[in-house]
């Protein structure tokens, strides 16, 4: 392992104010890194905006995110007490509290079941047909962190489970049945191989090492124009979805600045420097706030 890779946790921000008991736990749920919750959470919000529940349901907006913040962290727990061995041969994850021994697979099960629970609080203020929606995401939830050994894509699963949020909001709304919701949902699963394939592009050496797979390994040398048409046929995708809702040829403006940060993040990937890997990856935060303004004004048009 290089010295060079950028650490996957680190005491930073409000975390590095915890006692040190307790840091760890922060670590091995992410909080230090709120751009996992932030990812999870924008495609519920967009279903949100885009079903016409801005206003009406906006509670919603507060509940969900406290779901994603709880869920997120769950899941990355789980994933490390799965591949606790692999992340311990991975420079970038060696120094996982899992994977390193600052906490026990014992204590990081009672961790994830705390978070659950948190979870479930938030999944009984759903209206019922949501609650069983959100609850069949479980199993895409459980076998994600196989798939890297498994398939060349996994981070096409992971856009299955990170964009299922859309699922379960677009239900809770009462959004209109027809072509929008799964437009949207498949635009959001584009869009999530296109910024994990880039967050991938920091593993590539110690994944060829240890044998676990990526979208970033499979496209190579192409990746910048694999990256491209991800994000390309998330605007198209997502383009339909707000022309489901409203078919008007202005709302196409609407997705106008997403779709220039998405060529910005193109254009200007350095697919060898892991450093801009990291902060493009990140910068997805504010694309989703940009798509999250085409749909809320779509989906708020009288």
């Amino acid at each position: 392992m290089t010295a060079t890779h950028l650490p996957d946790s680190q005491h930073q921000g409000l975390v590095a104010l915890l006692p040190a008991s307790v840091r760890p736990y922060a670590l091995l749920a992410r909080f230090d890194r709120p751009i996992g919750w932030w990812l999870l959470y924008w495609p519920c919000a967009f279903a949100l905006a885009l079903g016409g529940g801005a206003i009406s349901h906006w509670p919603l907006f507060l509940w969900l995110l406290l779901g994603a913040i709880a869920m997120r962290g769950a899941g990355c727990v789980y994933n490390d007490i799965v591949d606790r061995d692999l992340d311990a041969k991975v420079a970038r994850t060696a120094s996982r509290p899992v994977a390193s021994g600052a906490v026990s697979v014992r204590g990081a099960l009672l961790w994830t079941l705390f978070l659950s629970l948190v979870g479930l609080f938030v999944l009984l203020q759903l209206p019922r047909p949501a609650q069983i929606v959100a609850l069949a995401s479980l199993i895409l939830v459980a076998a994600y962190p196989f798939m890297k050994r498994i398939t060349w894509w996994p981070q096409a699963w992971l856009g299955l489970v990170f964009s299922w949020g859309a699922l379960v909001a677009w239900v809770a709304v009462g959004g209109q049945a027809g072509l929008a919701l799964p437009l949207l949902y498949a635009g959001c699963i584009a869009w999530v191989i296109g910024y994990d394939t880039i967050y991938a592009l920091q593993d590539i050496e110690d994944d060829m090492a240890v044998g676990v797979k990526s979208s970033a390994r499979a496209m190579g040398g192409q990746v910048r124009g694999g990256v491209a048409l991800c994000y390309g046929t998330a605007l198209v995708l997502w383009a339909g979805a707000l022309w489901a809702v409203r078919p008007d040829p202005l709302v196409f403006i609407a997705l106008l600045p997403a779709a220039v940060h998405f060529a910005g993040q193109v254009v200007t990937l350095e697919p060898a420097n892991e450093a801009d890997a990291l902060a493009k990856f990140r910068s997805n935060r504010f694309a989703g706030l940009l798509i999250f303004a085409a749909m809320l004004v779509v989906g708020s048009a009288p």
